[in-house]
């Protein structure tokens, strides 16, 4: 998994790791999920993509437009 650059410094992500149609997200609190292009779609994981790239975001948008939509939860 990447290293989530976290900008602000204040996000409740801790890592990442995306694939050609998914993206694994790790939270900081230990628990770790699986979005992809089925749930919770491609244009919500393509954006998720982006801002985990860019270091700023991520968990916002998990959590006010994705919310519960995930794929698998891994841990």
């Amino acid at each position: 998994m990447t290293h989530y650059r976290n900008i602000g410094g204040n996000s409740g992500v801790l890592a990442f790791e995306s694939t050609a149609d998914s993206i694994t997200v790790q939270f900081n609190n230990g628990s770790a999920y699986i979005y992809t292009y089925a749930i919770p779609g491609k244009s919500d994981v393509d954006r998720m993509k982006l801002l985990a790239e860019n270091g700023s975001g991520l968990n916002s948008y998990i959590s006010s437009v994705i919310k519960k939509r995930y794929q698998t939860k891994l841990r």
